[in-house]
């Protein structure tokens, strides 16, 4: 509700271009009303929308109140964005980099670098350049095309932030002029332990940086990866090794190596995240489209059977096979030259077959297979390994841990309530499946993108250095 003018100056260009005003409506207002009345009116049949985490979340509630419990969302949220830089980058790339991830747009990109890590043997040298250049920044009113920072989009905005920066010790911070009015933030740089001491996004000009050893490479992965979020990251090095085993371990949905990691391209980097970060598919990608489409209906009367404890169900769920960690698929995007693009698919996770009868539960396991995702069957008469003998109760979906999806082929009424149970937990919006376009639905998406011109030096030294570092 903040860019209203934006929207409809696009929406007056689309109507010029042909698009039928029947198709397309520009309905402006406070997100809370009009929002809330168009993801609560019956008969829409999918919601897209890009924004917090905690708004995707009251979308989802408000959704699967009122809406067909098969109707889709394709949520983009933001992250906990990080970029490692180890001793092997080079620095002048490096910093370049940083500055436009984290303080271009004035940090107001869901993609913006969020927490910086650098290796302790270079941390001291790189963090003087940065300052430097950060000295170098140019703040002022957006339509000058010397400026490097606007403000933020909002007095709400600015209060939040400089609220935030009051709290915090400042290792940098950049003053804005004087004579400028408007809703300014300075560019920040806030030095901490781990990404861990974030408590939530900061959607502004505001940077976090922590060091590491290099021996402890791999457990900052899994730091980042134990926030939740998964939409950009960054890495810079200039070791190949390092690219694949850090490349492989990230929790992200797009990668950047030697460049920023802002500006993804539609068609050549698709764009979306993964757990806290996003719904998927990719936005830009080739499976984007297809979640417009409404799949084959198939809507089975559920047949009476035993409950099925959420105790019982929970081992069931832990006792199923690792889902593969290989990529199903890996396609070269176009790009420019001197860039490598690739998007690769994977299997997002273990998905809960409850048919609503046996057969369509191993249909569904099937289908789930196909994509190499472990399945757990849960229907009247299932019977063999990963399967148990009867009903799962709606409320059991608020707890149990460790599936992806869940997979239904009910009438609506019988539906809602578990596509309300889902909608009531807490972390990553899981998705109820309900035709046979469930292989979509249980594969992930993640795309690398690798500045190939970025390398410099003697990579056979490094590749030795660095190896040697890490023992």
């Amino acid at each position: 509700e903040t860019t209203p003018l934006i929207a409809h100056r696009a929406v007056e260009w689309l109507y010029e271009a042909g698009v039928p005003r029947a198709a397309l409506q520009f309905l402006p207002g406070a997100g809370r009303k009009v929002g809330t009345a168009l993801t609560g009116t019956p008969g829409v049949n999918g919601v897209v929308f890009t924004g917090s985490t905690q708004t995707a979340q009251i979308i989802n509630k408000n959704m699967a109140a009122h809406l067909a419990p098969d109707a889709f969302l394709i949520a983009e949220t933001g992250g906990l964005n990080a970029m490692i830089v180890d001793s092997t980058a080079l620095p002048e790339q490096a910093v370049r980099d940083i500055v436009a991830s984290g303080f271009q747009s004035a940090g107001q990109r869901c993609s913006a670098l969020r927490c910086l890590y650098v290796q302790d043997d270079i941390a001291e040298d790189l963090l003087t350049m940065l300052e430097g250049a950060m000295d170098e920044l140019v703040i002022g009113d957006s339509w000058d095309l010397a400026t490097d920072v606007g403000p933020v989009i909002d007095a709400k905005a600015q209060a939040d932030q400089l609220d935030y920066l009051g709290r915090h010790k400042l290792r940098k911070q950049i003053q804005v002029p004087n004579n400028l009015t408007g809703t300014f933030v300075p560019p920040s740089l806030i030095e901490i332990k781990s990404i861990a001491d974030l408590e939530r996004e900061i959607f502004g000009p505001v940077l976090h940086v922590a060091r590491f050893k290099a021996k402890d490479l791999l457990h900052i992965v899994e730091a980042i990866n134990a926030t939740g979020y998964g939409l950009t990251f960054g890495l810079h090095t200039r070791i190949d090794d390092r690219v694949e085993d850090v490349s492989r371990a990230i929790e992200a949905g797009n990668i950047y190596i030697n460049r920023n990691q802002i500006g993804a391209v539609v068609g050549s980097q698709p764009f979306g995240g993964d757990g806290l970060s996003g719904t998927g598919p990719k936005a830009g990608g080739p499976n984007y489209l297809d979640r417009f489409g409404r799949p084959d209906q198939i809507r089975l009367t559920p047949s009476k059977g035993k409950p099925i404890s959420a105790k019982t169900a929970q081992a069931a769920l832990n006792a199923l096979p690792k889902p593969s960690t290989a990529p199903l698929s890996v396609t070269d995007m176009p790009g420019p030259t001197g860039e490598s693009n690739r998007l690769s698919t994977f299997a997002r996770g273990p998905v809960l077959c409850l048919g609503p009868d046996a057969s369509s539960a191993e249909i569904q396991a099937g289908l789930a297979h196909l994509v190499e995702c472990p399945a757990l069957r849960i229907a009247p008469g299932a019977s063999g390994d990963y399967a148990l003998d009867g009903v799962l109760p709606p409320e059991a979906l608020e707890t149990l841990e460790g599936f992806a999806l869940v997979a239904l082929w009910a009438d609506a009424a019988s539906a809602r309530p578990y596509r309300e149970a889902l909608a009531r937990r807490n972390g990553p919006i899981l998705p109820l499946v309900m035709g046979r376009d469930l292989e979509s639905y249980a594969i992930t998406e993640k795309h690398i993108c690798v500045d190939t011109t970025a390398a410099g030096g003697n990579a056979t030294l490094l590749a030795k250095v660095g190896e040697e570092t890490l023992n």
